[in-house]
């Protein structure tokens, strides 16, 4: 199973309605985030080809982008699913 399987999960798992998250939520269900994730909104970035982060993955491959990144209030927000060609 890859660190970020349990994310992919919980968002194809939840409404098709945008979703925020906590940094602490989405630890409990990959483990310790690196420190990129709270010191680079480039992390969090919704890369669609090339070089994607594995963690991009997650969230790509449950239809969801990353809307809003908040590193000082600990928070990400992603939309809802949507589906394009792919991803």
């Amino acid at each position: 199973m890859a660190k970020y399987d349990n994310l992919f999960e919980h968002l194809c798992q939840r409404t098709n309605d945008a979703i925020s998250m906590s940094f602490d939520e989405i630890e409990q269900l990959v483990g310790p985030l690196p420190i990129s994730a709270t010191k680079h909104r480039a992390w969090w970035a919704n890369e669609v080809g090339g070089t994607r982060h594995v963690q991009a993955n997650a969230w790509l491959n449950a239809g969801r982008e990353v809307e809003a990144v908040d590193p000082d209030r600990r928070t990400v927000r992603f939309s809802a699913p949507r589906w394009r060609r792919g991803a």
